[in-house]
C-alpha cells in the first residue's frame, strides 16, 4: 500500500503514524528537479514504514538530531540521490544532496561507517521504490 501524497503545507515530511507524505506546492520549489528530489527523499522515509521495509529510524519515535533520526536522514538522502540518478536528474541535484549528507555526517561526528550503512539502506529503499527485485542467485569471485 502506497502512502498518500498531499500538497500545500510549507514544509516536506513523512508522517509515519498516519502514513502520508506532505509536500509544499510545486511552486515553492526553484525547479522541477528540486521538487522531485524532495519527493524522492520523503518517499524514501515512507519505505521505512513498518508495512514496508521497517527501518528503526521510522518505526521508532526519535527526536530531531538524535543518532537514529540522523541516520534515517542519511538513508533518505542517499535513496533520493539514487532515484534522481535513475530519473536522469542527478546532475541538477547532486550539489544539494552532497551538502545535505555532509551536514548530517557532522551531526553523526563524521562516522563514515554510518554513511556506508546509510547508502546500503538507501539503495535498498531505492530498489523498493523502483520495484527492483533482488537477484535470486549470488555471484562469487573465484
Amino acid at each position: 500500500m502506497k502512502p498518500e501524497i498531499k500538497h500545500g503545507d510549507d514544509r516536506a515530511y513523512f508522517s509515519p503514524s498516519l502514513d502520508y507524505i506532505q509536500l509544499p506546492d510545486t511552486t515553492a520549489f526553484n525547479s522541477e528537479e528540486e521538487y522531485y528530489a524532495t519527493l524522492f527523499h520523503e518517499i524514501a522515509h515512507a519505505t521505512g514504514h513498518e508495512k514496508r521495509l521497517g527501518r528503526r529510524g521510522v518505526t521508532e519515535t526519535n527526536y530531531f538530531g538524535c543518532h537514529e533520526y540522523s541516520k534515517e536522514e542519511l538513508v533518505a538522502e542517499c535513496c533520493s540521490a539514487f532515484v534522481c540518478g535513475h530519473a536522469g536528474i542527478e546532475n541538477s541535484t547532486i550539489e544539494n544532496s552532497a551538502a545535505y549528507i555532509q551536514g548530517w555526517l557532522k551531526a553523526l561526528k563524521n562516522d563514515r561507517t554510518l554513511l556506508i550503512h546509510a547508502a546500503a539502506q538507501g539503495y535498498k529503499a531505492a530498489d523498493f521504490i523502483l520495484n527492483v527485485q533482488p537477484e535470486t542467485t549470488r555471484h562469487s569471485f573465484q
